[in-house]
């Protein structure tokens, strides 16, 4: 899953988006509102964290221009402003939660596992199709009962097949959900990692949409 973090103050934003690389997201990370306009226009990502006192752009004109065009991220305020009043204006102007500085990384780590599940239609972090089932949390796959030893990218892969079962997705679309920006990527880098997975779970747990993309079997 790719998140997008905007947070100008250096020591926050770097132990943040460590933090949440080490729980498997691709993580962009921006210090200004104008490069986090810039970068939400590009419409890759899962959800966005978001503090409010940014500068070059206000972290609630943001939000405001988000929603006014009719864009359903799911955006997360991380800040320091914290009157109750701000958290109310922050959450009518279309935040889907609100977290007030300092906080604790798991804390912020299960919000953010709380609002993709909203997203996605779930009340439960664990993913299945089939007979494969993926747990976010404790970073395992078992399939029919039997665990699956996976890598760190081929476990981001089959998550974002699993968070939209039955959907194909293109390759381009998975390189999006699961490489942040400064990350290196070979051509078949993708298709590489998928190779692996089929040969692990199966040819036929993983479909490939010839001339489309993949999904995951149901």
């Amino acid at each position: 899953m790719r998140l997008l973090l905007v947070e100008d103050d250096p020591m926050i934003g770097k132990a943040l988006q460590q933090g949440l690389r080490n729980e498997g997201f691709a993580i962009d990370w921006v210090q200004d509102g104008i490069a986090a306009g810039h970068a939400l226009d590009n419409g890759v990502y899962d959800l966005a964290v978001l503090d409010l006192g940014l500068p070059g752009r206000d972290g609630m004109e943001l939000l405001r221009s988000l929603r006014a065009r009719r864009d359903h991220l799911p955006v997360l305020i991380a800040t320091a402003r914290d009157a109750v009043r701000q958290r109310i204006d922050g959450l009518n102007a279309g935040a889907d939660d609100y977290l007030v500085k300092p906080f604790d990384l798991d804390e912020l780590i299960a919000r953010i596992r709380a609002l993709l599940r909203r997203h996605a239609g779930s009340g439960s972090s664990l993913l299945e199709a089939g007979d494969i089932r993926l747990d976010p949390l404790r970073k395992t796959v078992d399939q029919a009962g039997r665990p699956v030893l996976l890598s760190a990218r081929e476990f981001a892969l089959l998550e974002v097949l699993m968070q939209r079962p039955g959907a194909v997705l293109s390759r381009e679309k998975l390189e999006e959900s699961v490489y942040a920006w400064n990350e290196e990527l070979g051509s078949n880098a993708v298709e590489v990692h998928l190779h692996h997975l089929r040969r692990k779970l199966g040819a036929a747990a993983i479909v490939n949409v010839r001339g489309v993309g993949y999904r995951v079997a149901t």
